[in-house]
């Protein structure tokens, strides 16, 4: 019996999806199963990958449009069938795809009559509608519907902030969250100390990514929340006069990377996240999309390589040597960049 419980609890984890969908552009449906796990940790994964999912992942959304014709949320304009803040709803729920870096502008410029849509507005290459056909305003007459807008790329919720209507300029409540939904659920099966969980997660996306990208994309996040206690040292906390006042040091990147730095290499490089290396967001997010994700995923790949990565430039490659020469002396083999030898 004793054999018996020591196979199932090494045995390896696997995850299967066993059912995905695409019910319409703006809702996509999958279900995921983790086998198998000991008993209490179908809750531990569940509850931490839900909350990761709903809160975790970045979305992208229309957050201000601004017309200086329209004096107020609440007008109503003639030659438009919706008042000026059914449009803005309208404008609430365009779906968006983007590897945005800061706010960007697009713009809406369309002379009536005609239905006004998400294929209408003109964006930056970098930002994509995930379905063109999202009705915005519909023009009875012939007038001309120009409107400014920003979109910004952030996580979770963003409330209206107090308005400045002389600027014509209008906030938009934004709901960041790609994932719209996310539930887990349990089954046990086999008896006495040899029961086991299987472990089934259900995810509902708005179309900007598949289930399947939020559920890497919330396991990536979960992990990186977890690097600091592997590698960071304790820290001793010290009380104040003030009992309500803690002060805890913080233990950077660059203090990490040269405790390790003492250790063997390629361990090192191995668990050190290229988030942590302080790169510009673009910068970060460009070697994430091509699934580097270490600073050995990075070392391994020649200069040539990284500006063969889309929106990658010459001044990227130049600032992460700058970085790990910096940071991170040490040699490098051959087939990658030298940190010794940055671009001109």
């Amino acid at each position: 019996m004793l054999r018996e419980e020591v196979a199932i609890s090494t045995r390896p984890l696997q995850w299967k999806c066993v059912e995905s969908r695409a019910d319409s552009k703006r809702l996509n449906y999958a279900r995921f199963m983790l086998f198998p796990l000991l008993r209490g940790q179908g809750d531990t994964i569940g509850i931490a990958m839900r909350r990761s999912l709903l809160g975790e992942i970045e979305g992208t959304c229309i957050t201000r449009a601004k017309s200086e014709k329209i004096p107020h949320e609440y007008s109503n304009i003639a030659g438009i069938e919706e008042s000026v803040h059914e449009i803005l709803m309208n404008l609430k729920e365009i779906v968006l795809r983007s590897n945005l870096y800061g706010p960007r502008n697009a713009s809406i410029s369309v002379k009536g009559p005609g239905y006004v849509t998400a294929q209408d507005i003109i964006s930056p290459p970098s930002v994509e509608m995930v379905d063109t056909t999202q009705h915005i305003a519909s023009l009875t007459e012939p007038i001309d519907f120009c409107i400014e807008l920003q979109v910004e790329r952030h996580r979770g919720y963003r409330m209206k902030t107090p308005n400045n209507a002389k600027d014509g300029s209008f906030p938009i409540e934004a709901v960041f969250m790609p994932v719209r939904n996310a539930n887990h659920s349990i089954h046990s099966y086999g008896n006495g100390n040899e029961k086991q969980e299987i472990l089934f997660l259900e995810i509902w996306t708005n179309g900007s990514l598949t289930p399947k990208e939020a559920l890497n994309e919330a396991s990536r996040n979960l992990i990186d929340l977890f690097i600091p206690f592997l590698h960071a040292e304790e820290q001793d906390i010290h009380l104040e006069d003030n009992p309500n006042k803690v002060n805890v040091p913080f233990l950077t990147y660059h203090d990490r990377l040269h405790k390790l730095t003492k250790n063997t290499k390629e361990r090192a490089l191995k668990c050190i996240f290229i988030d942590q290396l302080e790169l510009p967001s673009r910068v970060y997010n460009c070697l994430k999309k091509s699934n580097l994700y270490t600073l050995w995923d990075l070392m391994t790949k020649s200069q040539e390589d990284l500006l063969k990565i889309e929106h990658f430039r010459v001044e990227d490659v130049k600032e992460i040597l700058d970085i790990l020469q910096k940071h991170f002396s040490m040699d490098l083999p051959k087939n990658t960049f030298s940190l010794l030898n940055p671009l001109e």
